[in-house]
């Protein structure tokens, strides 16, 4: 591996060293359906299926999407017993759908977490911190107070709990990690992302003029990612795979109202404008000069790339203008086909293919064989968290279960 360009800069008045990854997992609710599938299933759950002209166009939407399944929360039992979520606008559905959230999104996060915290293979008492992210179920005390009793952390945990974040929190997360692992002695950080779709699937209008929610309906999806980070790593306990160099949030300029959402008694609904990825493919080159500059790095094609899957049409403008080589978006077009837009897990899903496809493929690096990459995270605002990483080493990642 080429010498650390910019290494001792980065790790100058770092007490304990750079934050790194010490453990990921993931996880999704067992309810799939397919992307060639949903049309037919979103039209009939929703008892909307004399809308043939709508049907069709979400039908255009799903073929172009390369998306080809997605994970579910709700199936259509759940939907039979809470009909009021399968209306449009319904005026009753926010307090059903608060309920499930508040109940079920600890819990997916519970699933990832068991499956990171065994990786990371020290007891759960060495946690010292909390970052929970979720867009939905706000309530007090929130997500991040129902893990550590599920988990059975200890009770000292410090806590953050960032709600409605959207898209781009999982850099947003990162930044605040780096901060506390490389600040905080001895520190362990407990990142949970758990988002389920619940607080915005709905049916379709009466008219055909709300597009957002079609689109909405044909690329979101749920899941959860967990990670642990710390800085200055136990040899022979711990097994870093990421270090966490740098992070910046930048929003995009003009794109004021392009990405949004509101809360409402009818639950979150989503604005989509449809400049969005010719915006990002404008703008996202700068991102990269700013955060690569001081490492002297200027080709993006030397970069392993964790792009925030927040749809084809992105991914393309975004290959596009940094002229990227087809491979460099593998991993991230991987994980939109088999999971969708699953809004904060989405660029650590990405993570996990990208180091076990690495591992598998004999790579030098969790990085696939790079020293440096760059993770983006794309959402609201339009926001940009850019995230730069140093892959390290592989040690004994090819048996990693899923």
């Amino acid at each position: 591996m080429e010498s650390i360009r910019g290494e001792v800069d980065h790790k100058a008045n770092k007490a304990g060293g750079l934050a790194s990854v010490l453990a990921l997992a993931t996880a999704n609710p067992p309810n799939v359906v397919y992307q060639d599938d949903f049309p037919d299933y979103y039209f009939r759950v929703t008892k909307n299926e004399h809308r043939v002209d709508l049907k069709e166009k979400l039908k255009r939407i799903c073929e172009k999407s390369m998306i080809k399944k997605r994970h579910f929360f709700l199936n259509e039992e759940k939907l039979k017993e809470n009909p009021n979520l399968c209306s449009f606008m319904d005026q009753a559905s926010l307090n059903t759908r608060h309920d499930i959230v508040v109940e079920e999104v600890p819990k997916l996060g519970e699933k990832a977490a068991v499956k990171a915290l065994e990786e990371w293979g020290r007891p759960r008492s060495d946690i010292t911190h909390i970052i929970f992210c979720s867009t939905g179920g706000v309530d007090l005390p929130g997500a991040d107070y129902r893990i550590i009793n599920l988990l059975g952390l200890s009770p000292s945990t410090k806590r953050v709990m960032l709600y409605s974040q959207g898209c781009f929190a999982g850099g947003t997360v990162l930044r605040i990690a780096k901060d506390l692992a490389e600040n905080n002695e001895n520190a362990r950080v407990l990142i949970v992302c758990a988002e389920l779709t619940v607080i915005s699937f709905r049916g379709s209008a009466d008219d055909d003029e709300h597009f957002d929610n079609l689109v909405g309906q044909a690329i979101f999806a749920d899941g959860a990612a967990v990670l642990v980070i710390g800085a200055k790593p136990i040899p022979g306990v711990e097994t870093p795979f990421f270090e966490i160099v740098s992070t910046d949030q930048y929003i995009l300029p003009e794109s004021d109202g392009f990405i949004g959402g509101h809360l409402r008694e009818v639950g979150l609904t989503i604005y989509l404008h449809n400049e969005v990825p010719s915006t990002i493919g404008k703008h996202i080159e700068k991102t990269l000069v700013k955060a690569f500059s001081p490492l002297g790095i200027s080709d993006w094609n030397s970069l392993f790339l964790i792009t925030h899957p927040g749809g084809r049409a992105i991914l393309d403008k975004i290959e596009e203008k940094l002229k990227l080589k087809p491979e460099k978006m593998r991993a991230t077009r991987h994980v939109l086909s088999e999971y969708g837009n699953m809004w904060s897990p989405c660029v650590f899903f990405i993570m996990d293919e990208m180091r076990k496809h690495s591992a598998a493929q004999g790579k030098c690096t969790a990085g696939e064989g790079l020293e440096w990459g760059v993770l983006h995270g794309l959402g609201p605002g339009i926001t940009v968290e850019t995230v730069v990483l140093r892959a390290l080493p592989l040690h004994g990642l090819a048996n990693i279960g899923n």
